[in-house]
């Protein structure tokens, strides 16, 4: 479903509060559209099926199942679709398990609605976006560590500027822009980028990234 040119919204969470005060925020945005909510994991896998919206905003705390087992069920049925996590849970395990699922980002409650909605245009666009004390969390794990090494001084100059564009949320296409490559030359360095530094995905090689910023 799409309202016009805007960007329509899922929003999955349990309590019904949350949800009223995401869909009073978010509607101040003349690029979003909220087209429905869930409060259950098989409300949402449902509502998604059904309503087809570019993102879904979800909380990982459901009183049926899991938000990362959503996103991944989602995924699965629509590999287009964008899964944005926005919980107040900051829990090694369910953040990695999250990612792992497919998630295309992870953000805190305590964001505020401007960024908020910026995130969601970000994640509709194909970008990324993961909250800084989620970044700092995830690269504190030790086989992520033990995998970094001096990669980053490794890192060829055109690779660690892939790299930090990556962690802005850019797109693909806007890091082709950039740098006057073509996508596939894109998707193709940070093939190499991931195996280097021994991230999986895009999150996970923000947070990498991140956490090796001069303080």
């Amino acid at each position: 479903m799409n309202s016009g040119k805007r960007i329509t919204v899922l929003l999955v969470d349990d309590h019904e509060m949350v949800r009223v005060g995401l869909r009073s925020l978010l509607s101040r945005s003349g690029q979003i559209a909220v087209v429905g909510e869930a409060g259950t994991a098989r409300e949402a896998v449902a509502e998604a099926a059904r309503l087809r919206p570019m993102v879904v905003l979800l909380d990982l705390r459901l009183p049926d199942g899991n938000g990362a087992d959503v996103a991944r069920e989602i995924k699965r049925e629509q590999p287009d679709a964008r899964v944005l996590v926005l919980t107040s849970y900051t829990d090694e395990a369910l953040i990695l398990r999250a990612i792992e699922g497919g998630a295309d980002g992870y953000l805190l409650k305590e964001i505020t609605g401007v960024n908020l909605a910026e995130s969601i245009v970000r994640v509709a666009q194909g970008g990324m976006v993961l909250d800084p004390l989620v970044a700092r969390r995830l690269m504190k794990r030790p086989e992520a560590v033990a995998a970094s090494g001096d990669a980053m001084a490794d890192l060829p100059d055109v690779e660690r500027e892939i790299l930090r564009m990556v962690a802005l949320g850019k797109t693909n296409k806007e890091i082709a822009a950039v740098l006057d490559f073509a996508e596939t030359t894109v998707r193709n360095y940070l093939s190499r980028i991931f195996q280097k530094i021994g991230v999986a995905n895009r999150a996970e090689a923000a947070a990498w990234f991140v956490q090796r910023q001069p303080k």
